[in-house]
Formats: C-alpha cells, structure tokens, sequence
C-alpha cells in the first residue's frame, strides 16, 4: 500500500512563514502527497509552487472555530478555489449543532457545498467537542449535504482524531462519504491504524516522518 498517497500534508499554524510553505510543498512534491493543505492566503503561492506536479491544494475554510457567519464561509471557499484550490476544509458550526439548531448546520454546509459546485468538500466536526450522539447527527446531516469527506478535527482543539470516533463514523456514513482522520497522528504505525479503520485521508504535519517511519514533533 502507497501510504504517501493518503496523506494531506498540512501546515496551518499562524505563524506559518512563506518559507515553511516553500518546505512544504517541497517535500510534498519529494514524497509524492496526494495534497497540501494551507491557509487560503498561501493557495496563490503553494500553486506555483505546485503547477508542475500531481499534488493537490487543499485549504480551510471557516477555521479553526467554525462559528462565522455562513455569507464568511461562502465566500472563503470560492476565494479559495478562484485562487486554485482544489479541494475545501470547512468547519461544521459546532454552536448550531449543540444548540440542536440542525437546519442551521445543514444549510452551512450546503451553502458551501452548492458555492464550490464539484470541488471536493470536507466538513470538520471537531470531535473532541462532541458526544457520540452528536457525532452521529452531525455524520447525518453531512450525508443530507452531500458531502464527499467527513473529518475528524482541526488539529487547534484539545485533542484530534481518534479511532473510537472513527468507528462511530464508519458505522454511520459507511460508503456514502470518506472520511479523513487529522490531529496527533504522527507515525507509522498510528495512520496505519487508522487506514485499517477505514479512513481515505490522513491530515498531518508529519507526513515526512510517517513515510520515512521516524519519530517527528507535529507542526501544528
């Protein structure tokens, strides 16, 4: 199995420098990624960076809280994708699920769906945040969405993915989306675990070290 092919190499902290980008993408293109995923203020130079390779701009949008107006994140993902990004992170409204609001969360994740029209979408559910039957419900209205990934975290809550969660979303969704595992995974032998439980996509900063099979520090 190609792991490097899972990978959505990742770089997001604030203080992300246009260097730590060109690094990047870099080793994305050396170890052959499926994806980058960067701020939207990087998309622009991450594809220069990437216009001669097979590797894929993913960016974020609505980050890391989710709790902008849906009007923001509609406008984020089509900025995002005018500038070249080829697939879109957004987070789910947590506030609005907690609140059992399920329209609201609905309606934000097909706004942002229907804006970026066949552009790859996946919704964050930060499931650290997240009792297990809110995790169903959010997994629900995400298949009403039409959405084509489900993931785990964001990487900035109090703690990612896990593979509790990932069961729980496997056994809801089952092939009607994918799912990508993001936050704290950073060898080996964990994204292999998490590959095993059915996960497509694996949202890391480490993605050098789960290749090359050595210990890393994540660069969240």
């Amino acid at each position: 199995m190609n792991i490097n092919a899972y990978i959505d190499h990742t770089l997001l902290k604030p203080t992300t420098t246009e260097r730590d980008i060109i690094d990047l993408c870099n080793e994305a293109k050396r170890f052959q990624f499926y994806s980058v995923c960067v701020n939207s203020s990087y998309i622009p130079l991450a594809k220069q960076l990437l216009s001669k390779s097979s590797v894929k701009i993913c960016s974020v949008v609505g980050f890391p809280l989710g709790a902008m107006s849906t009007a923001s994140k509609v406008f984020e993902a089509q900025k995002a994708v005018h500038d070249g990004a080829g697939e879109i992170d957004m987070v789910i409204n947590i506030g609005f699920l907690k609140s059992k609001n399920h329209v609201a969360v609905l309606k934000d994740i097909t706004d942002v769906k229907m804006a970026i029209g066949r552009i790859p979408l996946k919704v964050i559910l930060e499931i650290s945040e997240l009792s297990k039957n809110e995790i169903v419900k959010a997994c629900e209205i995400c298949l009403d969405a039409k959405v084509d990934f489900i993931k785990t975290s964001t990487g900035f809550s109090k703690s990612g993915a896990t593979l509790t969660a990932v069961k729980i979303i496997k056994k809801t969704v089952r092939d009607r989306a994918k799912i990508k595992a993001s936050g704290g995974i950073k060898d080996l032998e964990t994204a292999q675990k998490y590959i095993d439980a059915g996960v497509s996509r694996i949202g890391t900063s480490s993605g050098v070290a789960i290749v090359t099979n050595k210990t890393s520090v994540a660069k969240y």
